[in-house]
Formats: C-alpha cells, sequence, structure tokens
C-alpha cells in the first residue's frame, strides 16, 4: 500500500493502483450506479492529449522570447508534458480503463472523471519515468496533468466529442436498417395486402407502401441525426471554470480547439460565448430530442411487425425468423424478442429524455452539476438506438417472410376491398356487396357475380394490382 494525502487527511491505496486519492474517495462516496461509459472515458483522454499538445507548442513559442522565469507556474520540466500526452494516447486508446474506478451516477459536476484521469495519467507516466506511482512531486495531477484545465471545460468538451463519434456509428446503422427497408419496399412493391386504421382492416394497400413509410421515417431520422453534428461542435475547452478563460493563457484558449480537431477529426469550434455553453446545456436536450424521434419510428416499425405476425392472426402477413425458444414450459413456442427489445429499448430512451430534459433544467448560475448523469443518459441512448437498430435489421428485416399469396387472399375476401370500388357502383352498392362478402364469408367475385353490380371482367381489372396501388384516379379511368 501506498499513503496519500489531501486536506481531508491521508488515505491508503493499493501500491500499484494508478488511481488515487481523490478517486478512491469517490468510489467510497459513490457506491452504487451503472459503469462508466468508455468512449467517455477514451474522448477525455483525446481532450488531455489536445492540451499538451497545446501547452508543448505554447511553450516552444514563448521559448527564447521570455525567459524561463515568466512562464506559469507547472511548465518548469517541458518534458513532464510529452509523457503525459504519450500517455493521454494510450487512454484514448481505451488502456487503463481497469483503473478507473468511478461510476457513472456522481455528484460534483463531473470533478472526480476529471480528477480520476488526472491520477492515471501523473502515475502511469511516473511509471514510464521508472517511479512509483504517487510520486507527485515529479508529475501531480494537479500542477501537470490538469495545467490550464478546469473538469467544468474537459468533461463537457470530452462529452461532445464522445457523442459525435458514437452518432457517426448511428448513422451507419439508420442507413443499414434503411437499406433492408428499401429492399423490402422494391421487392414486395406490387404485392397487395389490407391496410389498417384503428386496427381494423380500412383499404386495399400493399408491402410496398408498407415498407415504403419505414423507409421514408428511418430517411427522417438519417437527416436529423446528421443535423446533431452542429448542434453539439461547439465546445468550451480553454474556458476554465466559467468560461471566463481566467489562470489560463490566451494563446492555450485560442488554439487548444485546432489541436483537437486534428486528432479528433470532427468538426469541433471554441464557443464564441465560453460563459455560455459552460452553464447552459440545452444543445444536449435538443440532440436527445433528435434521438428521441428515431426510437419513436424504431417503434413503430417494431410494433407494427409484431402486429403483422402475431399468432392471433389465422393467417398472418409476415413471419420473423426464429431467434431463440420462446419458452420454458410451452413446447416450440417461439416469442417475437427482437420487436420486444427495440420497444423496450425506445421507453428506455423516452425515459432519459425526460431525465436529461429536467437536470439540464437544473443548471445554476454558472454551472450544471448533473452533467455526468447527463452525459451517462445521452451516450446510453445512442448506444442503446445503434444495439436495436443493428438488431432489428439482422434479425428481423434481413429475412422478414412476407406471405404474399396469403395476403393478397386475405384482402379479396375482406370488405375492405369494396371502397376501392365506390367510383364505379357507388358508396351503397359498394356497402350492398361488403355486407354480402361478410354474411356469406365469400371473395369479391363471388360476392359480385351474385349481385351483378359490376361487369366481371370489369371487376378483375380494377382487382389488378397496378390499378389498385395507383394514386388516385382520373375520368379516363371511370370511362375505361
Amino acid at each position: 500500500m501506498r499513503e496519500e494525502k489531501d486536506f481531508i487527511g491521508p488515505v491508503q491505496i493499493p501500491r500499484d493502483a494508478l488511481f488515487g486519492i481523490h478517486a478512491w474517495r469517490s468510489a467510497q462516496n459513490f457506491p452504487e450506479g451503472p459503469g462508466f461509459h468508455k468512449e467517455w472515458y477514451c474522448a477525455v483522454g483525446l481532450v488531455k492529449q489536445a492540451c499538451y499538445q497545446c501547452i508543448s507548442a505554447f511553450h516552444a513559442a514563448a521559448t527564447g522570447r521570455y525567459p524561463a522565469s515568466a512562464l506559469p507556474a507547472g511548465m518548469e520540466d517541458i518534458s513532464v508534458f510529452e509523457l503525459l500526452e504519450k500517455t493521454a494516447g494510450e487512454i484514448a486508446a481505451g488502456d487503463h480503463f481497469d483503473h478507473f474506478i468511478i461510476p457513472a451516477l456522481q455528484g460534483g459536476a463531473g470533478t472526480s472523471i476529471n480528477m480520476n484521469i488526472n491520477e492515471i495519467l501523473s502515475n502511469a507516466a511516473l511509471v514510464k519515468k521508472g517511479l512509483d506511482p504517487g510520486n507527485y512531486e515529479i508529475i501531480d495531477p494537479y500542477k501537470h496533468a490538469n495545467l490550464f484545465q478546469s473538469t467544468n471545460d474537459v468533461i463537457p468538451t470530452a462529452l461532445k466529442i464522445a457523442t459525435m463519434q458514437l452518432l457517426h456509428k448511428l448513422e451507419d446503422t439508420i442507413n443499414a436498417l434503411r437499406s433492408e427497408t428499401e429492399r423490402l419496399e422494391t421487392t414486395h412493391r406490387n404485392h397487395l395486402r389490407i391496410a389498417y386504421t384503428q386496427m381494423q382492416q380500412a383499404l386495399p394497400s400493399s408491402f410496398g407502401m408498407l415498407f415504403s413509410a419505414f423507409s421514408e421515417a428511418l430517411s427522417r431520422d438519417w437527416w436529423r441525426v446528421s443535423k446533431c453534428f452542429e448542434r453539439i461542435k461547439v465546445v468550451n475547452i480553454g474556458g476554465g471554470a466559467t468560461g471566463s478563460g481566467m489562470a489560463i493563457p490566451r494563446y492555450f484558449i485560442m488554439e487548444v480547439v485546432s489541436f483537437l480537431q486534428k486528432l479528433t477529426q470532427l468538426p469541433v469550434t471554441r464557443s464564441e460565448n465560453l460563459p455560455d455553453t459552460t452553464q447552459n446545456l440545452d444543445a444536449l436536450v435538443e440532440v436527445h430530442a433528435i434521438l428521441k424521434a428515431h426510437a419513436v419510428n424504431l417503434e413503430k416499425i417494431a410494433s407494427d411487425v409484431r402486429l403483422l405476425s402475431a399468432g392471433l392472426n389465422d393467417r398472418p402477413e409476415l413471419s420473423i425468423p426464429d431467434c431463440q425458444p420462446g419458452s420454458s414450459i410451452m413446447p416450440g413456442k417461439v416469442n417475437p424478442v427482437i420487436p420486444e427489445y427495440v420497444i423496450g429499448v425506445a421507453h428506455k430512451v423516452y425515459s432519459n429524455d425526460m431525465l436529461i430534459s429536467s437536470l439540464c433544467g437544473q443548471g445554476s448560475l454558472d454551472l450544471n452539476a448533473y452533467l455526468p448523469v447527463i452525459g451517462h443518459a445521452l451516450l446510453d441512448s445512442i448506444k442503446l438506438l445503434i444495439a436495436a437498430g443493428q438488431s432489428l435489421r439482422d434479425h428481423v428485416l434481413k429475412d422478414l417472410n412476407v406471405h404474399t399469396p396469403d395476403a393478397h387472399a386475405k384482402l379479396m375476401h375482406s370488405p375492405a376491398i369494396t371502397t376501392a370500388l365506390i367510383p364505379y357502383i357507388d358508396y351503397r352498392n359498394a356497402s350492398r356487396l361488403a355486407g354480402y362478402m361478410k354474411e356469406k364469408g365469400c371473395d369479391v367475385l363471388a360476392a359480385n357475380k351474385s349481385l351483378k353490380l359490376i361487369a366481371e371482367d370489369k371487376l378483375r381489372k380494377l382487382l389488378k394490382p397496378e390499378n389498385l396501388l395507383k394514386l388516385g384516379y382520373s375520368i379516363k379511368d371511370l370511362d375505361g
């Protein structure tokens, strides 16, 4: 064990641990909750790396022009920041994550996140120098690892980096899902089915129309997600604790974002109003609202597929691929587990949306203390939506079985088909036809053969997919 001290008192830390006293206290104070998202951890590494690169550039620009005594405290040995930059790169790659002991749910606006990583940076750099962890007189978590930084600019900037990286994956997932719905739309463009309104049979339609509606909704989702980058590209790194830039060199404030841009290849830009970006998190509310809209569309698609494949139907129009046995007692039972999973994910996103909205509104004066919980919920939603979209595509839509002959026969036996005949035989006669079909349980051709409301050859022509699926009709159609 090694002993570390702060103004509260001493603590015994495992000798080889890369975390330090601040992380140890935080882990005791916040003992329960989900694990911290590794993507956010890695993004903090990228932000720290950019900071150290900027510090080194600042040192190089100042050397020769000013005496060493004029440099800010902490910059006496620039080689320290070369070690810290290398270690930050390791954190950006996900290394040392087992020494990050802070849970996702915490108080303190993210100070615990920042300090745990500062301690890892310092101790891992000390090990690189052949020294034992805890030798903070050589490389210190505050003096060196946190130089020109604050929790309040590092952690939200890293959150936005992690969010943008995940949003790229979400875009890809949405597009892959959309490609499947487009394939289904093309394959089944002229395959007839009954359209339902209020869960009741309504009008003739097609599977092409059904899948095209799915595809169009996903297209809107992709467009909206692509706009999220514009909402969260503005970062406050360099602003310090409240966005005032106090105790931070102007060189660092103006240049650090450029280093972050190069490292991440993301469109990050320095805020023109650093206090605003530090205290107001409405951009995260807006981004999550877009995620919620995507969750709504995923739920609708999953719910529709589940309904059309349900065992409640005598002849289901769709069959979902068998994924796993559905019962511990009922042999052969298979449940729609993927649609259920997607619907469950959607409702988790809805609950995250409420959490984010309410806690973003809890920001007080110059800072929002609830950023860790807000950020966790935001990343949670993106990762869940990626997983749900991939599962829906891979385990449902790719091998979805569309029962086109059954759906066609079902339509021909449904009174819904008579709506298409109203322009030719009027509403009352169409109602007579529908009533006869219900009473006798026959299809539309047999009903018309008995009632003789329209010539059989004309009826057969009208019942062809190309005529039923036309957008409206013309006088020429009536005359034909």
